[in-house]
């Protein structure tokens, strides 16, 4: 496992863009005590709130977390909760000349009301549809300007807009022209899009949904689902998670490594799949072998799920992980 840890020490000297859809993860904690009189639903008395970094924002979070430079590219609202993200994302030293300001709607903002440590409802405060060309042009002009400088990119794809067709297709070209790193976070819908990229990372779920597939159940159909999804994207890797199997990395040449979870306890998966894109990622941009990367991803995912909420993992905690870890 020295290899592994080895590679801890160098995610400080890269710069990572994440390109993806931006977004307030709002909380709302409190106590129910009555039913409301004017309808049968529960009354919430506020306790506190609480934020955080959602969709590419939260992958940003996990690699500053370990250590890299991040530039975001993605789009916000001309409103208050666009300035606090702006804010906050300086705060944390990310760059944010990739970030277009649109007047046409709205931040995009998802409160969760939470009584009780139960969640009672979500409110998603958003405008979907189509960015306008003047927005497209932007986002496109600003990957123009600063891939470049970067050592690679994660695509975080929410569906939310930013991730459209021509962004795709210009992101993946200039990866590709520059001899860097591009990876995947997929959207089902857009499945079929991400063609010549580095690698996909897509869970079970996804991976069955995005190839329009039926009856996967055994390790043969899963390893056939993958050379598939290998095939069909001219891709050079795919990693698919699977949960508490672990995870499957397939290359070209009917290379296929199944890699056991790492995971002593878990808690919340919510966000392991940003930890994911992020940890592997950064390990192929500090030059590591695919199975090198999907290896440390793996011990980085077994970490956050043993945590409660969405975490990110530090290097100390990585390193630990590996050292400690008996076969």
């Amino acid at each position: 496992m020295k290899k592994l840890t080895d590679l801890i020490p160098k995610f400080t000297r890269h710069k990572i863009i994440v390109l993806g859809d931006l977004m307030i993860d709002k909380f709302v904690w409190g106590k129910v005590s009555r039913i409301s009189p004017e309808a049968p639903v529960p009354v919430v008395e506020i306790t506190r709130e609480s934020y955080a970094f959602g969709g590419a924002g939260n992958v940003a979070n996990n690699l500053l977390g370990l250590g890299a430079e991040v530039a975001l590219v993605g789009v916000v609202g001309n409103d208050l909760s666009g300035d606090k993200l702006f804010k906050e994302f300086l705060e944390k030293k990310i760059d944010v000349r990739g970030i277009v300001r649109d007047d046409e709607r709205p931040t995009i903002v998802k409160t969760r009301i939470i009584a009780s440590h139960q969640q009672i409802v979500r409110v998603d405060k958003e405008i979907k549809g189509d960015f306008s060309p003047r927005i497209i042009a932007n986002i496109i002009q600003t990957l123009e300007r600063i891939i470049p400088e970067a050592h690679a990119i994660i695509i975080s794809d929410y569906g939310k807009g930013v991730v459209n067709k021509p962004v795709l297709t210009r992101a993946i070209q200039l990866a590709n022209q520059h001899k860097i790193p591009v990876t995947v976070d997929p959207k089902i819908e857009h499945f079929l899009r991400y063609r010549k990229v580095s690698c996909i990372t897509p869970n079970m779920a996804e991976a069955i949904a995005g190839m329009r597939c039926r009856d996967i159940a055994g390790e043969s159909e899963i390893y056939d689902l993958g050379k598939k999804i290998l095939k069909r994207l001219q891709s050079d890797s795919v990693l698919i998670t699977r949960g508490e199997k672990g995870m499957t990395l397939f290359e070209p040449g009917n290379k296929i490594t199944h890699i056991p979870t790492r995971a002593k306890e878990v808690y919340d998966v919510t966000g392991a799949g940003d930890t994911v894109i992020s940890t592997f990622t950064l390990a192929l941009a500090a030059k590591a072998s695919f199975v090198e990367a999907a290896e440390i991803s793996n011990f980085a995912a077994g970490v956050v799920v043993g945590k409660l909420g969405t975490a990110t993992v530090s290097p100390e905690e990585l390193r630990n992980a590996i050292l400690n870890y008996k076969a």
